[in-house]
């Protein structure tokens, strides 16, 4: 693992009150995988740090990287 990450934004929505979180996961590990969010519920890299409420989630998205 290279050490760099990426931030995603997930929504969610609990009984009809929506609400976003930013998580930053491996950066190696979003490459893996096809769709986002099969990098979220499958990459063991991620699972170890995150868990994602598929039930709840609305939407996942890679923030825009920021210039330094």
């Amino acid at each position: 693992m290279s050490g760099a990450t990426r931030t995603v934004r997930l929504l969610f929505a609990d009984e009809g009150v929506f609400h976003h979180e930013v998580v930053t996961v491996p950066a190696d590990a979003i490459g893996r995988h096809e769709r986002l969010i099969d990098c979220l519920l499958e990459d063991p890299d991620v699972l170890r740090t995150v868990y994602v409420d598929v039930d709840r989630l609305c939407s996942a998205a890679l923030e825009s990287e920021r210039p330094a």
